[in-house]
């Protein structure tokens, strides 16, 4: 394989770095996406429950992995600030990095299994659902280790504008669930019988240690990572990880404890409303993509070129950025209020399912354009190195803000499950008064301490 260089984001045109980062970044949670809908298809064959039962045990699951999108979020960080200003000590933070990741690993395996069986009873009323979930999760924290070692390569990868190496993982780790699935469920005609529910799990297992050994593959042929003799414990490394990792990480599981939020309102309306929507919002991310491609690709914009002192292009790559996800999602939404029920129904027959999942995806379409706003918001604060703002911004929109609106639209104004829907949407529109105000001040904030230094 072929060593990769580092992509110099310091110059050159805004644009064209943003397109190039953003389209394979795209791609791949485009994949990702396939993957996830690829198996609520083959839950949805054996069972309504077994669709509901696996939303639940993936969003308890998701909230243990969410550390990995914080360990990746920490790399392109500090790694893209740090080759922004030359720094020498790359090579030693790369590889820091994919030790920190392996040892976080296996103590959430050991937490998670603790934690998540007590999550999943709050979230859910006793039945064959509820069973289903807990087998589910418990297969699935099995796989963590690869899930975090995966996300720590790409955020090696990203920070030097590799953005291309996670799609092709993405790729092949859908094609291999869409072979792995059937066979691993449903088994081989007169011969084995499969597993059945717990395939599912199973094929997500052998997927995410797939892309953990192609994304290692990776990292060991590009520019800034060493090889193993050449490594050093560095503590001051680790704490600097921890520090940049935690608040994003925090702020992923706001976004999980609001699903939960969410789910619990659900769950008094039945397993069908909890797979109506867990349908809803894997449609919801297919329409996402383009945001979520161009944020993820302003993250190490903003890092090397914060690094490298230049601001206007941070202030440039910022409104190209939130200019570009405005827009396209205000040409979605059409296509989602009008198209929405024809794809709920390639993944159901019940018209329970169908009428909820709809009503999800039309009255949270209102707010596509103000997503662009906040993920612009969260990547900004990632590469000034100032994450905490992307917790305490969750912490109010997904915690505070959700319980809040979502109790009033149904207990005070009476609402059925369209007052989950209404309380969620209130919640995004507040949240992204507090985004913007907090993106303000750290920026403006960071630019006068270095001022200040000359």
């Amino acid at each position: 394989m072929i060593k990769v260089g580092v992509v110099d984001l310091t110059t050159g045109s805004i644009f064209q770095h943003l397109s190039r980062l953003a389209i394979p970044a795209a791609l791949g949670m485009l994949f990702h996406t396939l993957y996830n809908i690829v198996d609520v298809y083959f839950a949805g064959m054996i069972s309504t429950s077994a669709q509901a039962g696996l939303s639940l045990g993936y969003l308890v699951y998701f909230f243990i992995a969410a550390f990995g999108f914080g360990i990746s979020a920490a790399m392109a960080g500090l790694l893209g600030n740090a080759l922004g200003r030359k720094d020498e000590n790359v090579n030693e933070l790369a590889f820091n990095g994919l030790i920190f990741a392996g040892f976080i690993s296996l103590i959430l395996m050991i937490f998670g299994w603790g934690l998540g069986y007590r999550i999943l009873n709050v979230v859910s009323e006793p039945g064959l659902y509820s069973n289903l979930a807990h087998r589910y999760y418990f297969w699935l924290i099995i796989s963590l280790p690869a899930f975090l070692i995966s996300y720590a390569c790409n955020g090696i990868l990203q920070a030097q504008g590799n953005t291309i190496s996670m799609q092709k993982a993405m790729v092949f780790a859908f094609f291999l669930n869409l072979i792995l699935n059937p066979l691993l469920i449903f088994g081989l005609p007169n011969f084995w019988e499969g597993f059945g529910f717990d395939g599912i799990a199973l094929s997500t297992i052998a997927s995410n240690y797939f892309v953990m050994f192609y994304m290692l593959l990776c990292i060991f042929n590009s520019q800034v990572v060493p090889t193993i003799s050449n490594w050093t414990f560095n503590a001051t490394i680790l704490r600097d990880l921890f520090r940049q990792m935690l608040p994003p990480t925090m702020s992923f599981q706001m976004i999980i404890i609001g699903v939960l939020i969410m789910q619990f309102a659900l769950k008094s309306f039945g397993a069908e409303a909890i797979a109506g929507y867990s349908i809803a919002v894997r449609i919801e991310q297919l329409v996402l993509l383009p945001i979520l491609g161009v944020t993820h690709a302003l993250l190490p914009l903003v890092a090397q070129n914060f690094g490298a002192g230049k601001y206007d292009r941070v202030r440039e790559a910022l409104f190209l950025c939130v200019s570009i996800g405005i827009f396209t999602m205000l040409i979605a939404y059409p296509f989602i209020w009008y198209f929405g029920s024809y794809v709920m129904m390639l993944f159901t027959d019940s018209k329970k399912v169908l009428d909820v999942g709809v009503s999800y995806l039309r009255v949270d379409g209102l707010v596509l354009s103000i997503y662009a706003v906040l993920f612009s918001i969260n990547s900004l604060l990632q590469g000034l190195k100032r994450p905490a703002g992307i917790f305490w911004i969750g912490f109010f929109r997904q915690g505070v803000c959700a319980i809040l609106f979502i109790w009033f639209f149904i207990s005070y104004l009476g609402f059925d499950y369209l007052g989950v829907w209404f309380g969620a949407v209130t919640s995004v529109i507040v949240g992204c008064v507090l985004s913007v105000t907090v993106a303000y001040r750290v920026f403006k904030s960071e630019i006068s301490a270095v001022d200040l230094t000359k």
